[in-house]
Order: C-alpha cells, then sequence, then structure tokens
C-alpha cells in the first residue's frame, strides 16, 4: 500500500458549513465560550446603531466585526478539520470493493455481486477467493481461512454439510456453497448491530480542559460583572461595549478557537504515516491512553503457523526428521507444508533429488479432520530398483532405509499430523516419552506434528505463529511510556502465553469470544483507564467500537474498519506506537498552547482595565503603563489582537509542540514555562504595535 496521496477540500463547502455554525444554539452545545462571544456581539449591535458620542460609531463597528470574526476563525477551524477527516474516509472508501461470486446457473456459471445472491442460490468459491454470502458446503472440500472472525490461526476444514461465513478465504480446495442468509442479514450484519450499540465516552483529558475553560469564563464573568456595578456604585456605569470587550479579552478564546486547529495536526500527521484517522479528536484521545489490546493472530503475530523446529525421536537426527517431513510435504501446497520444505532447505536438509522426484510421483494420504494425519505413500516407479550411491553429500540414515526398501520394490509410508492422530495409526496406545515432549511443546504455545516412517516414530516438527516484524521492540516502547499491554486471542491458553511472552505483553486472555473483548475494554474504562484496540477482525469490531482509541488494519473486515476510529492502511501493528506518540505530542501541545492563552488573557486584563476605572478613578490611569493612546485605541487593538492570535497560532498548533518517550514530563514542564513567559510578553507588545496603527490610522497620530 502507498502512501495516502493528497485529497481535495471543498472550499465553498467548508465556508458555507462554517457560516452554519455560527448558529448560537449550536455553539451553545458544542462551544460555550464562543457563544459567550457570539452573545457579546449582539449586544453591540444596538450600541452600533445607537452609539455614544464619547466613543463613535465606528468603534461600536469595530468591536462588532471583530467579536463575529472572532467566533468565524473558531467554526472555520472545526469546520476544515470535519471536512478534511470526511475526505479522508471517502478516500478510504474507494478501496473497499464488493466481492464477486460465481454463481451456478444450469450447466454454467455467471459472475454476480455478492449483494444480488439470494437464499437458494449456488456459487463456486475456488483456492484463495472469498466466501460472498453465508451458506452451507454442498459439494467439495476445502480449508477456509476464518481467523478475521474467529481469532484462530489454523485454517478450519469444510466439507459437505458445513456452515460457512461470507468473507472468509478458501486456503485450499474448492467448494459449492448453498446461500443462505439475504444481504444484510448475515453473519457480519448481526456483528454491525452489535457495534452500534457501542459508544465511545468522552476523553479523560477533553473533560478536564473542558471543565478547566469553562471555569475561568464563569469566574472572569462574574469579575466583570462585578466590576461593572461595584463602577456603577461610584455613580458612573462604564460603557458596556467596554464590558463586553473587557469579558471576551479575559476568556480563553484563544485555545477555545485553536482546539479544532489541534484535531488537523492529528490527522494530516498521521496521514504522513499512511494511518486515516476518522475524527481529530480519537487522534488527541490517543496521548492518553494507559491501556493497549491487542489482538494476536494477525495483529501481533503473522496469522499463520509456519516451523520452527525438528526433533528427533528414536536414535534418528534432526536431519532425519527434516527430511522426512519436507518429503511427506511434497506436493502439498497449505503453508505449513511449505514452511516445513522451507525450514529444511534453511538448515540444508534437502533430500536426494531421486526421493524428491519419486515424492512428487508418490500417492498422497490427503489429511481430514476425523483423521487429523496427512503424508505420502511411495509407489515405486518399475517396480524393484538397484541403486547406486547419488552424488553429493552422504546419505542420511532415513534417505539409506527409504532407498534399501526401494531397491527391494517394499511400500514406504511416511505420516506427519496430531501426535494422539499418529500413535493410534501406529497402534500405540500410550508412550510417556511422547506425552512429554508434547507437553513441553504446547507449554511453549507451539503446535508439535508427529513424523512416522512406516511403523518408526522418527521425531517432531514444531508449527509456530511468528511475531509480526518489528511488534516486540514497539511493545517494548509501549512499556517505556509506561502503557500497559494486554493480548486477547480465541486461540488456546498455551500458544496465547508463549506469544504473549515472546512478544513482551504483560497480560493475556485466551479463548476469548466477540463480547469477552468488549467486555474486557469495559472493564479497563470502569477503572478509569483509556483504552487503545488494535485488530482486523469482526470478531474485533464491538471492541474496536467502544474502545476510546480503535486501530484497524487495512486488511481487515469490513465490520473491524467501520467501527474503528482509525485504520492502518498499512495494516502494521507496531503502528499504535507511532499513533501515542502522536496523541502525546498533541497533549503537550495543547497544554502548552492552554497556558499561552491564559497568560493571554492576563496580559489583556491590562490593556483595557485602566481605562475603564480612570473614568472613575482618574488617579487610576498610572495602570496604562503601555501609554496607549485612547479607550479608543486600546479595546479596537485588544480586539484585534485577541482575534488575529488565533490563526496566527494555527501553524504552531498544526506542528506540534514535540515529544520524546524518555522525557515526556519534562518536555510538558518546559514547554509550559517557555509558552507562559512568551503568552505573557508577546500581548504587551503586539498591542503596543496594534495600538500605534489605530491611533495612526484613526487620529492621523503617531504616539509611543
Amino acid at each position: 500500500m502507498g502512501k495516502l496521496s493528497e485529497f481535495k477540500v471543498e472550499w465553498t463547502s467548508v465556508l458555507t458549513e462554517s457560516v452554519k455554525r455560527l448558529n448560537p444554539l449550536y455553539l451553545l452545545k458544542t462551544s460555550p465560550i464562543m457563544f459567550i462571544v457570539e452573545l457579546g456581539a449582539f449586544f453591540e449591535l444596538p450600541l452600533v446603531l445607537y452609539p455614544s458620542p464619547y466613543l463613535g460609531t465606528w468603534f461600536y463597528v469595530g468591536v462588532f466585526a471583530i467579536l463575529l470574526i472572532t467566533v468565524w476563525f473558531s467554526t472555520l477551524s472545526e469546520s476544515f478539520s470535519e471536512h478534511e477527516a470526511k475526505a479522508r474516509v471517502d478516500f478510504l472508501k474507494r478501496f473497499e470493493k464488493e466481492i464477486v461470486a460465481h454463481k451456478l446457473v444450469g450447466d454454467k456459471v455467471v459472475d454476480v455481486k455478492s449483494s444480488e445472491l439470494r437464499i437458494g442460490d449456488y456459487v463456486v468459491v475456488e483456492q484463495n477467493e472469498y466466501i460472498p454470502q453465508d451458506g452451507f458446503v454442498v459439494e467439495g472440500e476445502a480449508f477456509v481461512d476464518e481467523s478475521m472472525l474467529t481469532g484462530e490461526s489454523e485454517p478450519a476444514f469444510k466439507g459437505k454439510g458445513d456452515r460457512v461465513i461470507s468473507g472468509t478465504r478458501v486456503v485450499t480446495g474448492k467448494i459449492v456453497v448453498e446461500v443462505a442468509a439475504e444481504p444484510g442479514k448475515s453473519y457480519l450484519d448481526k456483528m454491525i448491530a452489535l457495534i452500534s450499540g457501542a459508544k465511545r465516552a468522552r476523553m479523560r483529558s477533553e473533560v478536564m480542559l473542558s471543565m478547566l475553560l469553562l471555569g475561568l469564563s464563569l469566574i472572569f464573568l462574574v469579575v466583570v460583572a462585578s466590576l461593572y456595578f461595584v463602577l456603577g456604585a461610584f455613580g458612573n456605569y462604564p460603557d458596556p461595549s467596554l464590558m463586553i470587550s473587557l469579558l471576551v479579552a479575559l476568556m480563553p478564546t484563544t485555545i477555545g478557537g485553536l482546539l479544532p486547529a489541534i484535531g488537523i495536526s492529528g490527522v494530516l500527521r498521521l496521514a504522513s504515516h499512511n494511518v486515516i484517522a476518522k475524527s481529530g479528536k480519537a487522534v488527541e484521545a490517543a496521548g492518553d491512553v494507559d491501556v493497549v489490546i491487542f489482538d494476536k493472530t494477525g495483529t501481533i503475530t503473522e496469522g499463520i503457523r509456519s516451523a520452527v523446529e525438528y526433533i528427533p525421536l528414536n536414535n534418528y537426527s534432526e536431519r532425519d526428521v527434516a527430511i522426512a517431513a519436507y518429503l511427506s510435504s511434497v506436493g502439498d501446497s497449505t503453508h505449513e507444508a511449505k514452511s516445513i520444505i522451507e525450514l529444511a532447505e534453511d538448515k540444508g536438509y534437502v533430500p536426494a533429488k531421486v526421493l524428491v522426484e519419486e515424492a512428487m510421483v508418490a500417492s498422497r494420504i490427503n489429511y481430514t479432520p476425523s483423521k487429523r494425519y496427512g503424508g505420502i505413500v511411495f509407489a515405486w516407479r518399475g517396480g524393484k530398483r538397484m541403486f547406486g550411491e547419488p552424488e553429493g553429500q552422504p546419505l542420511s540414515r532415513i534417505e539409506k532405509e527409504i532407498l534399501a526398501m526401494r531397491s527391494l520394490g517394499e511400500e514406504v509410508r511416511i505420516v506427519k499430523g496430531a501426535p494422539d492422530a499418529i500413535l493410534r495409526l501406529l497402534g500405540i496406545d500410550k508412550d510417556p516419552r511422547i506425552e512429554d515432549i508434547v507437553k513441553t511443546i504446547g507449554s511453549h504455545g507451539d503446535t508439535p506434528l508427529l513424523v512416522a516412517f512406516n511403523d518408526v516414530l522418527v521425531g517432531f516438527v514444531v508449527l509456530r505463529d511468528r511475531l509480526k516484524k518489528g511488534i516486540r521492540e514497539k511493545i517494548h516502547e509501549l512499556k517505556l511510556m509506561g502503557i500497559k499491554t494486554v493480548m486477547i486471542t480465541g486461540d488456546n491458553p498455551y500458544t496465547a502465553a508463549s506469544i504473549a511472552k515472546e512478544a513482551g505483553i504483560e497480560d493475556f486472555y485466551a479463548q476469548a469470544k466477540p463480547e469477552d473483548k468488549l467486555l474486557l475494554v469495559e472493564r479497563e474504562e470502569k477503572q478509569g483507564h483509556v483504552v487503545a484496540v488494535m485488530g482486523d477482525g469482526t470478531n474485533d469490531a464491538p471492541a474496536l467500537a467502544r474502545a476510546d482509541v480503535g486501530v484497524a488494519m487495512h486488511t481487515g473486515t469490513r465490520p473491524a474498519k467501520e467501527a474503528a476510529n482509525m485504520i492502518d492502511l498499512n495494516s502494521n501493528p507496531a503502528r499504535i506506537v507511532d499513533i501515542i506518540k502522536l496523541g502525546r505530542s498533541i497533549l503537550t501541545t495543547r497544554g502548552a498552547l492552554t497556558t499561552f492563552s491564559i497568560m493571554n488573557d492576563i496580559a489583556k486584563y491590562f490593556t483595557i482595565l485602566p481605562f475603564i476605572i480612570s473614568t472613575v478613578v482618574p488617579q487610576a490611569s498610572f495602570l496604562n503603563f503601555l501609554n496607549l493612546y485612547n479607550t479608543v485605541t486600546a479595546v479596537l487593538a485588544t480586539m484585534i489582537f485577541n482575534a488575529i492570535i488565533i490563526p496566527l497560532l494555527i501553524p504552531l498548533a498544526v506542528r506540534g509542540a514535540g515529544f520524546k518517550v524518555s522525557t515526556f514530563k519534562k518536555l510538558l514542564v518546559r514547554n509550559l514555562i517557555v509558552y507562559g513567559i512568551t503568552g505573557a510578553i508577546i500581548p504587551f507588545v503586539a498591542i503596543k504595535l496594534i495600538d500605534t496603527a489605530v491611533a495612526w490610522s484613526i487620529y492621523g497620530v503617531v504616539h509611543w
């Protein structure tokens, strides 16, 4: 999957939507701070129509316009953020493809869309094709990969009468399926209904910041109202426009207007990692994550079992086991058989060429769920044969034995399979030695295959579901950030324990059902944790929907991708670390900008207040230490700065304040100090310069 290309944002729609969001009812619901600012603008309107001769019409017009522009900057950022997120989701949907079904119509096969299938239709599904609709096998046999739905890494055998589920893939074989579900009523659709019942709670940091901003706004509202009546008690009520300007200047409008921009930054920066975020809030929530829940199959592991080791028995060598397993796997197209051959080749244990040639024409013993073993029976070409030593390396013990029987024309059978099935085939009731080895292999979470040559046990092949590249290192990074890692899977406890230990995951839950995953997320959230879930299967969908951060693999099922609030187009579970790093960077940025905004408010307090108090107490004019020209220029300069600082800080909000795994707290403190000091100094300098410009433009005076 390549990098996400540029996507087009419809600016006409963005601007239209931003104007619509100036609706007071919408602002009251989504941004109480901006609602108060807009309310101030409406209170300013009568003063525009009936201005005070002391301040003049243009002063009221200017304050009214600046207040509305301040609110509009906020709604514009929000509208742009949501439209950009929508553009990304629309881009993602272009990857969705409807399954083409091979429908049987009489003696012909007709390709139709899966949505056109009806109950009673028959469809043919061949190797590496996806089952288009729920149904039952009426003909043929196949191994079907259901890991996307069940979490089990081993393909399930499907024969006549077995149920199959839409979206699962035929690994080997060919089957004819009778459709048993109408469109919209399949297993997937039922899972989607389950997803719709899972809702996300608000993030803890979002609630805390909202409470802080609301608290500050109420405090400043009380302060301004009290000041108005106190000054009135002295017989001189200040102009209402001045009090409105003071209130707006004091309220944390800067951070209120920048919150959407911070969300934009998360979506943009995630896109550079090929991760789709459906909303900026999802990215911000990643910064609060302290528990990450991984699905094992396809997320932590490759989702396919591979041979990793040979264990010899009965004085055979490792090479003997590898050669026997190799020969039994010739002509077998399953991944497990291919991995057995690849491991043998990697170790240099390749059988003699003549034996490989004989294996290619040998009779196959196909694996079935009832037998639980498979292999080959050599049918020697031409009967008895004499044999000379092949060229190359010396023959192994088992090669010599096989070739000796070949020269006599005696039957040779090599099989591999479940240990109990092989023992039963050989007529062995119990073997404590074999049981101990099976238990040891199982305790490591691996799967044992027992290999037999005629009636003799040769050894074991150990199968393991391998970790995805880089996942172990990423999980270590999560630990450095103080994040708890949990793995949940439908596999058995032994396999789960082994994979968890190998990956460095702290806790795991085995043999889990879809509802168990959802319950785990809910339990962690009730304990006060912010939870991230990684997954790719339909069984992950409810948990992905409920989690604060749900990241689905693009190679996963459609329900999983619809449930998640993020989608990794490269299907790399290690990406969760980058997502959390980005989220924490956003939290650091938001904290820094909140401090900057609050210090801004305090600084602006000293630019307007002197002119309000001096109307009653002339001696208070010494508070005008910036030597602003007059009331009109001071108020307009402050309000202009209050409005323009929002778009000026958007680049910083988008770029972020940075984050390092090992120095999160130190970096946060540093940013608070830096942005706190600059937040106090910049308003004084900027407002003085704007005051000088306003004084020159209105009165033609250059005043310093």
